[in-house]
């Protein structure tokens, strides 16, 4: 049988999973944030954090968005207006192209006039 033994104590500051390069060490060796910080990246921020920060790219999405929307109707709303008045003028000409003496120059080239007397009306027993 074996006997019992003492495990190895771990050192201090010694990773239990060999060469401890994860992603909030390297942060740490980059930007040197242990003065800021103290000891180590507080990972318990992280989420609230990544949180805030995808409600702030929300709320600068939907404010391009809603200028690119308003930029969108004010377009729309001048041609609206430049179709209005160009349905105002063909109206106008139409209203004046028919009245019956501007018919009546229209077609006097091909020889047809205007009757001078009224119609009669025929009636049948």
């Amino acid at each position: 049988m074996s006997q019992n033994t003492f495990k190895k104590k771990i050192q201090q500051g010694a990773s239990p999973k060999g060469n401890g390069k994860n992603i909030f060490t390297m942060i740490e060796e980059k930007l040197n944030v242990t003065g800021i910080l103290g000891e180590g990246v507080p990972v318990h921020f992280a989420p609230p954090f990544f949180f805030a920060a995808f409600l702030a790219l929300i709320y600068i999405w939907s404010n391009h968005r809603a200028d690119n929307m308003i930029r969108k109707i004010e377009k729309l709303q001048q041609e609206v207006e430049d179709v209005r008045a160009d349905v105002t003028t063909l109206e106008a000409e139409f209203m004046l192209s028919s009245k019956q003496s501007e018919v009546a120059k229209k077609i006097a080239p091909l020889g047809i006039v205007e009757i001078e007397e009224p119609p009669i009306k025929i009636i049948v027993d």
